[in-house]
């Protein structure tokens, strides 16, 4: 094989591709007075596809010998730099640490690793592609890009110099790159290091594992399939490049990393790039026509959506309210690689917790990502000492990390201790999870504290019966009227879940019964008549396929909804406004509001959020903080998204709309007599 025509390929595509041009801006932070290093490192983009259309044989050594391929690209970069005379301190290619940096591979399944079916054994050195979730990740250490090392025989011509440079190398350990027992290749005399010629960078260990996690932490049944996470190190300009709790593909070479008495199977960064995977999104028939049948109604839509959704577990019509607003937090989680992410979290009180426990459990799996919190998981993130020979911290993600762009359900509330309810609340307050580190036990001078920033939403339930009596006084009656106590729990809690809705269920009511009809009919093998034959039923897919479609839907807010959101607060603020307890409406409500709207708003597919999507986050905020606060001058209804029973057909629908109607003009009346200024924009008729 020619080495000489291979190097004359290299220079082709460095001149054709821009990398001399930019191996001479590289070069010019180290001309310097004080830049003497022993060792000078360059990244070198490399497109597989241009290097093999140039010449196949070059093409086939950055694919397969990626370690051929660096020394041709080092080679023909030293030439260079002292035929241009870029850096005058450069004096043997040995000082040269090219890395090359893949910008894709082919997409063969020869090079796709699949981590949920990696050998983990000797395999060929060559890049692979892999995709995967962060679950873990340490601290930023430093390693040895390159050393300098001299003969310790004064009367060898490599006392001096840079004969014998010693650079770090894909899966090669600290005592790989820098140890003492180094003969020099002229007389045989031990090496000894200069050490004020070494070269620090920085490096990043990551915790990869396949995305079919997911299944296992979602609610689905639990398999016998256990996944293994990898072992990434990212270095120098990669590190800080991954969060926890996303997913990532990968460009990288896998090495076996001599730790003895072991071996470990890790891989080598080159590349990391977010990925997004692709659902379907498209709005099945049968929604459509009901889309077109309701567009008389800014309301039926969503109403109906709300009235069938999840009849696999309750019967149509009973929990309207909650089902409308796990529709509407389902719709509003964005995909983890959006800039920006509008949380919309949920805190259910009801009385028979188990049937609302297996609703959220339900709507968990039409999630982007949910993950359900165990009892004996970490909910934020917990510590242990790395195991590679760094000995710094290794936070893993927990529970709320690993739901990053979708949901992460905590379950019934009355199981978790004080300290835990305090950190919830405290991370729903703050959005992101503070983890400390004590300096003393993992090798740092000083304590640290870390924070992760927390994109999910979060759902909780809690016993509202059980309570209600904690909260009770001698006397057996609740402080404030028309509210609804959260017992030992402090009120802050409820606030900052935002969206606080009641499931009210009086035990040995219709609804019970209604219940238990409904779940003997679903244990019955099917056959016969359909027990709603009134009721719309929709498959599983297709709801799942619809609100892939109007999670994609960006919503505009209309001036009309813009005012009747800052109406409302700056009324409620003045009527909720008191001398004891001051302001109960705080600015996160406008937020949430807005968050409401724009959710209602993709739940009509539609792009503009008209006053109509606004009444509806209106009077569910007026009704969470009723539940806190006790009622105010606007009385809305127990359940005033819902305010009649949508199972009579067409007449109960215009039944509702007219209730509805009835409740805007009751919000724009209290708007236009409380909010200052609202008559410059609200008509007193």
């Amino acid at each position: 094989m020619d080495v000489l025509a291979l190097k004359e390929s290299v220079l082709f595509y460095l001149d054709r591709s821009g990398g001399l041009e930019k191996l001479v801006d590289d070069c010019e932070p180290f001309n310097g007075p004080q830049q003497s290093e022993a060792v000078y490192r360059f990244c070198v983009s490399v497109n597989p596809s241009d290097v093999m259309e140039l010449d196949p044989l070059l093409g086939d050594r950055v694919l397969h010998d990626p370690l051929t391929a660096t020394s041709l690209f080092r080679s023909v970069c030293f030439i260079s730099i002292k035929t241009l005379s870029l850096i005058e301190q450069i004096h043997t290619e040995n000082q040269v640490n090219i890395i090359l940096k893949l910008t894709h591979l082919p997409p063969f399944p020869e090079y796709t690793l699949d981590l949920s079916a990696a050998p983990r054994s000797y395999g060929p050195t060559r890049p692979f592609a892999m995709e995967g979730l962060v679950i873990a990740m340490t601290r930023t250490t430093q390693y040895t890009q390159g050393a300098r090392f001299l003969c310790s025989d004064d009367d060898c011509t490599c006392s001096a110099g840079y004969t014998h440079i010693r650079v770090h190398r894909p899966g090669a350990t600290e005592a790989a790159t820098v140890r003492r027992d180094f003969s020099c290749l002229v007389c045989g005399a031990p090496l000894k290091e200069d050490l004020k010629f070494r070269v620090l960078g920085d490096k990043q260990l990551v915790e990869l594992i396949h995305v079919g996690v997911l299944d296992v932490l979602n609610v689905h049944p639990q398999r016998s399939l256990r996944y293994q996470s990898v072992t990434l190190f990212l270095r120098d300009e990669l590190c800080h490049s991954m969060e926890l709790g996303r997913l990532y593909r990968v460009l990288g070479i896998p090495a076996l990393v001599h730790q003895r008495p072991g071996l470990t199977w890790s891989v080598e960064a080159s590349s990391v790039q977010p990925c997004e995977p692709v659902y379907p999104h498209t709005v099945s028939g049968d929604l459509r026509a009901l889309l077109r049948a309701t567009a008389g109604s800014p309301w039926r839509f969503p109403g109906l959506l709300a009235h069938s959704f999840g009849s696999e577990v309750v019967p149509p019509g009973r929990y309207d309210t909650l089902k409308l607003a796990l529709l509407l937090s389902l719709v509003q989680t964005t995909p983890e690689t959006a800039e920006t992410f509008h949380s919309l979290d949920l805190l259910a009180l009801a009385s028979d917790t188990l049937v609302i426990d297996r609703l959220m459990a339900y709507s968990l799996s039409l999630a982007v990502r949910g993950v359900r919190h165990q009892a004996q998981g970490e909910m934020f993130a917990s510590l242990s000492r790395d195991e590679h020979g760094a000995g710094t911290a290794n936070v893993h993600a927990g529970s709320a990390l690993l739901a990053s762009g979708g949901v992460c359900m905590l379950g019934d509330l009355g199981g978790f201790r004080k300290d835990k309810l305090d950190a919830i609340q405290s991370v729903l307050e703050s959005r992101a999870v503070a983890v400390f580190v004590p300096g003393r036990r993992y090798g740092e001078e000083a304590d640290q504290q870390l924070s992760f920033p927390v994109r999910c939403s979060f759902w909780a339930l809690a016993d509202a019966s059980e309570l209600l009596l904690r909260r009770s006084g001698p006397r057996g009656h609740s402080a404030l009227l028309g509210a609804t106590e959260m017992g030992p729990k402090p009120s802050q809690l409820a606030e900052s879940f935002g969206l606080v809705l009641r499931c009210p269920d009086p035990l040995g009511g219709p609804g019970v019964l209604a219940q238990a009809a409904h779940t003997l009919s679903q244990a019955l093998p099917p056959g016969g008549e359909p027990l709603y034959p009134a009721a719309i039923q929709l498959p599983f897919q297709d709801y799942k396929e619809f609100l892939a479609h109007a999670r994609g839907l960006r919503g505009e807010l209309s001036s009309g909804a813009e005012k009747m959101i800052h109406g409302y607060y700056m009324a409620s603020r003045r009527v909720r406004c008191d001398q004891n307890h001051g302001v109960k409406v705080s600015v996160a409500s406008v937020k949430l509001m807005i968050t409401l709207a724009e959710a209602h708003c993709k739940l009509c597919l539609r792009t503009t959020v008209e006053e109509e999507d606004a009444l509806i986050a209106v009077l569910l905020c007026e009704n969470s903080i009723t539940l806190q606060h006790g009622a105010s001058v606007l009385a809305v209804p127990p359940d005033p998204a819902f305010p009649c029973d949508l199972g009579g057909g067409l007449g109960a629908l215009l039944r509702r709309d007219l209730l509805l109607e009835d409740l805007r003009q009751a919000v724009l009346r209290f708007i236009y007599a409380y909010a200052p200024g609202a008559a410059a924009y609200i008509a007193e008729e």
